[in-house]
């Protein structure tokens, strides 16, 4: 380890450096390679180790995963979000650890991640509110020529796999992944792997808020290395690719045609997750089941 990767408390004493690991099915194991990778800050200062993932860990990622998405999908669309709900209050009591790890990690000032952090927090209020929601205004009844009712309902697409934006280390991470539990779904996230802090730190935060274990899974790691596993994989029913870079989507497209998977229509560029955000996610991680019914005599 380099002098740069040996942080001084100041009184000459070298600190022990932390290395986060990954959260996988509620627990956070280290990578089964045992591979892990310097997280510098923006100026080039060591911060910690994280986790360098494998493909062992996401195959168990998603096995988690599945099992988590078997008790999500199957609660209450309020339960759903009294959780979510407890996710953005514990988030927002640990606001000044986050907006300290933002600020490193992407080189703002501390009230400038301090904005990032509150929009955060309501990012996920805001998605929390909607989980009740999404079956009135997705699903409905259905104008059909015969004794019949025709209901259209909204359901989770299942297991969604996402690659977390490489620039908005915790807004942008929280802005897509908030809705993919809001529709019900669970979810296997790479995060950015330049700015992986935030995002371990969030795990640690929904590791104690009652979401149940394999909901969210969260790798650190290598995206080009990562991503197209989890677009082959057959038990991922849906792939976000928003942070991939554009040198690695087509790959993931093919990967995930392959296995006839769902792949989000997302921009190459990173938007401005500041923006006001829309419905159209929680849409289109949804499925709709059509149900006729026989009009009683």
């Amino acid at each position: 380890m380099s002098d740069a990767e040996q942080p001084s408390n100041g009184r000459g004493r070298v600190t022990v450096p932390r290395t986060r690991k990954l959260y996988i099915g509620g627990s956070f194991p280290r990578s089964e390679s045992g591979r892990v990778r310097p997280v510098l800050d923006a100026h080039g200062e060591f911060l910690a180790n994280a986790a360098l993932a494998s493909r062992k860990d996401l195959r168990e990622a998603v096995v988690a995963a599945r099992k988590g998405f078997e008790s999500w999908s199957g609660a209450t669309a309020h339960g759903r979000g009294q959780v979510l709900f407890r996710v953005a209050e514990m988030l927002e009591a640990r606001r000044g650890q986050f907006a300290t790890e933002v600020a490193d990690a992407e080189g703002l000032s501390l009230r400038a991640a301090a904005d990032s952090v509150e929009a955060a927090v309501d990012r996920v209020f805001w998605y929390a509110g909607w989980t009740d929601k999404i079956g009135t205004v997705f699903g409905g009844v259905n104008q059909v020529s015969g004794p019949y009712t025709c209901h259209s309902v909204p359901e989770p697409v299942g297991v969604v796999g996402v690659v977390a934006p490489r620039e908005s280390a915790l807004l942008g991470l929280v802005s897509v992944l908030a809705p993919v539990l809001a529709a019900g779904n669970s979810a296997v996230v790479l995060a950015s792997p330049d700015r992986p802090l935030p995002a371990v730190t969030l795990c640690e935060v929904l590791a104690t808020s009652d979401l149940p274990a394999g909901v969210a899974n969260v790798l650190t790691g290598d995206p080009a290395e990562l991503a197209p596993w989890l677009a082959s994989h057959e038990d991922v029913d849906a792939l976000d690719p928003t942070g991939a870079e554009e040198s690695l989507r087509a790959r993931l497209e093919d990967a995930a045609a392959e296995t006839v998977k769902r792949v989000l229509d997302v921009p190459v560029r990173e938007p401005d997750w500041n923006e006001p955000p829309t419905p159209k996610r929680l849409r289109t991680l949804t499925d709709l089941k059509t149900v006729w019914h026989p009009l009683g005599q």
